[in-house]
């Protein structure tokens, strides 16, 4: 099948795994061609840097806080499109944040002039809308797949169960899960290919910090001058969140978070805790803390491919890590691949 010119308009079933944007994006794209799409996700919920951790309630409300990705830009208005088509314009907000920066003397800028856009009422809200009118299995952790004797893929998910056999499989997990998903399928040249990708690959912890009351400061996002510090903002200055005081999300410095990685989520609170109150000059200690290790958080690379296309096994690899490591490059990762997909003459 996959030497075989002719055979590559008869492709009819194929399987995406994981559900951030990258892959709901291609999922919806290819079911517009009328093809068979099946979408596997390892979690209950859709996937991504679109992540939102359920909070501890405070006082009559409860509700999350964005851990992942802390707000995106739209510079393609194809993106747009899509997310008003797919998630509609009510899944997603402005946010009009004051955002500063510190430089090495200790002065503060602001950002450049930005129109910044979160998720409402939180970031998940916009993969969760796109999620909808998908075949996607959730709670499927796919462990590899095996060519049959008909030249189709035979997915097996990590408790051996078989899930179906597809014609094409796009991957979408962070380049090191791609690297040992291709491994376990016997795609070992495949597989090396995406090493130069994985040492790329940068670790994040992040820690969400309650403070009883507001703490009165002027702006809602910074990144101090820090060695330990990334970036903290009011998420509940967000657009559709209520809660009783501020919640604020720290992230980690990736050099700080990659020689952290298997430090306590205490150390790490302590830390990072640490260098927010010295930045903003708030001591009001915290009521509650959450901590959360990404441990591929984002590409190092301002650049990339935009996609991994292996032809004669038909198998592609997509993600924002491979377009620059923006959310909307999940979306034009799934676009360069669709691209190429179309001129290889795969559908009419």
């Amino acid at each position: 099948m996959f030497n075989d010119p002719e055979d590559k308009r008869h492709i009819r079933r194929i399987a995406v795994i994981g559900s951030g944007i990258a892959g709901l994006t291609v999922a919806h794209r290819l079911q517009a061609l009328n093809l068979e799409v099946t979408v596997f996700e390892k979690s209950r919920g859709p996937g991504g840097r679109l992540a939102a951790k359920r909070l501890p309630t405070q006082g009559d409300h409860s509700g999350s806080a964005d851990i992942g990705a802390q707000y995106f830009t739209i510079r393609n208005p194809d993106f747009r499109h899509f997310l008003d088509k797919h998630a509609g314009t009510d899944t997603y907000q402005e946010w009009p944040a004051t955002l500063r920066y510190q430089c090495q003397d200790g002065c503060w800028e602001g950002f450049r002039p930005a129109t910044r856009y979160v998720g409402s009422p939180r970031m998940t809200a916009i993969t969760r809308a796109l999620s909808t009118n998908l075949n996607i299995r959730y709670e499927t952790r796919i462990g590899s797949m095996a060519c049959t004797d008909n030249g189709e893929w035979q997915l097996m998910d990590t408790e051996g169960q078989h899930q179906g056999l597809f014609d094409a499989i796009i991957v979408t997990a962070p380049p090191a899960q791609a690297r040992d998903f291709l491994e376990a399928s016997g795609m070992a040249s495949h597989a090396l290919e995406l090493q130069p990708h994985i040492e790329k690959m940068q670790a994040c912890w992040t820690v969400v910090v309650h403070f009883k009351d507001s703490l009165g400061l002027d702006y809602q996002g910074m990144q101090p001058y820090s060695d330990i510090l990334q970036w903290a903002a009011n998420n509940s200055s967000k657009p559709g969140r209520q809660d009783n005081g501020e919640w604020w999300v720290l992230h980690g410095k990736p050099d700080w978070s990659d020689v952290n990685q298997n430090a306590s989520s205490t150390a790490v609170t302590d830390s990072l805790l640490n260098a927010f109150q010295l930045a903003t000059g708030c001591l009001q200690p915290p009521e509650t803390t959450l901590a959360h290790r990404w441990l591929y958080a984002k590409s190092s690379s301002p650049t990339g491919p935009g996609h991994l296309w292996f032809a004669e096994s038909q198998v592609g690899v997509i993600g924002d890590w491979l377009h620059g490591g923006r959310v909307e490059g999940a979306f034009e990762s799934a676009e360069s691949f669709l691209q190429q997909w179309r001129a290889s003459d795969h559908v009419g």
